[in-house]
Formats: C-alpha cells, structure tokens, sequence
C-alpha cells in the first residue's frame, strides 16, 4: 500500500473536504460558463434586434438610436446614455435615455468639444473612453464644461464612451454613465464599440436614402 493511500485512510475527513473542495471549484467554473453564455447570447440578441430596426426604419435614426442606448444602459448596467452627433466642429446630444432632467436642455444645445475632452482623443485615433471616477477628474472636470455638468449636475462617475467613425472622422460618440464608481467590463467596452459601429451604418443608410429621394 502507498504512503499516499495510507494517509488517505488515515484521515478519511480530510479526503471528504478535500473532495468537497473540488466540487465547489468545479461548481463555481460551470456557474462562470453559463453566465458568460448568457451574456453572449444577450449580446448577440441586442445586436441582432438593433439590426431589425435599422431594417425597420429605413432613414429614420430616431428609433435607432433610442434602440441602441436602451440595450446598452441594459446590457452594461449603465444609469444614463447620450449619443452625440456633430460636423466635427460643432456637436449636440441627439438620442438620450434615462437622462437626469437637470442635464436635458445641457445636452441639446450645440457645442464645440472641450480639448480635454474625449472628442480631441477619438480624433488622435483613441476609439473609447472609460474613466473610473469622473469626479476625481479634476483637471477633465474644470476643463469641459459637459464632463462637470454630468458630475455636478447628473451625479455621473464611471463613465464609458466610444467613437463613431467613418473614413477615419469621428462623426460623434456614445457616451454611457454610472452613478457609483464601477468599472465596465472588457466585454461591456466592446459591446458599446458594437453599438457605436451599428450607428454609423444607420447613419450612411439614412444619407443614401435621402440622396436617392431627393435625386
């Protein structure tokens, strides 16, 4: 009989703990599995919906965008969302969803980005944002005017944004907030990255098809 068995029968407890304690690791992996499964399949189900409104409305960006910030506050566990579209010069807030009433007429009027804002990195080629606790931000804070709106007036923390591109100009961004300090996942960044990528293909649908109305 070997030292290890012996040892084993000698203290039958420690094998039934140890024994317990591979159980409760594999059980902690499969329950990790399936919520990675369940996230993925979330995914590509909000995606796939976004998609059958772009279908669904052609030309029409409204619900298409409202669309894409309600699965993203969902899916990312985000209290607020606004998508900012402008000319490069000038920007506004176009599609918002669950926005603090203090921050509405802020967001709609027409502004040009801060430069040490996330529109001057997005332009550097930076295609996301993801600041852990805005408010401790305080040369972004005392420097853009939107970034101490959000803290001061929407309560906003961690915040994620990411940019929308075409042809390598940035025609706007998604900007996603929480009111605690919690990081977004890796995942979660790439899903808004998803979403900021459906909008510009809206957004090239919905020129195309007013180019070919008014030819």
């Amino acid at each position: 009989m070997s030292r290890a068995t012996e040892s084993a029968l000698a203290d039958p407890q420690q094998v039934i703990v140890n024994l317990q304690q591979q159980l409760d690791e594999r059980t902690a992996e499969r329950d990790a599995l399936r919520r990675e499964l369940a996230d993925a399949r979330d995914q590509q189900t909000a995606t796939a919906e976004v998609l059958q409104v772009i279908n669904s409305s052609p030309g029409d960006l409204a619900p298409v965008f409202d669309a894409m910030l309600e699965r993203a506050l969902r899916l990312c566990e985000a209290s607020f969302g606004i998508l900012f579209v402008g000319d490069g010069e000038r920007f506004r807030g176009v599609a918002t969803r669950n926005l603090p009433p203090s921050l509405v007429d802020f967001v709609q009027e027409p502004f040009q980005p801060s430069p040490v804002g996330f529109f001057e990195k997005a332009a550097r080629g930076q295609a996301f944002e993801h600041v852990t606790d805005l408010s401790a931000e305080a040369p972004r804070v005392s420097g853009d005017p939107r970034a101490r709106a959000f803290v001061e007036l929407g309560g906003a923390r961690t915040i994620l944004s990411a940019a929308l591109y075409k042809d390598g100009a940035v025609l706007g961004w998604f900007g996603i907030y929480r009111s605690e300090v919690r990081p977004f996942t890796d995942k979660q960044i790439a899903l808004l990255q998803n979403f900021a990528a459906q909008a510009v293909i809206a957004m090239e649908n919905a020129r195309l098809i007013t180019e070919t109305r008014e030819a």
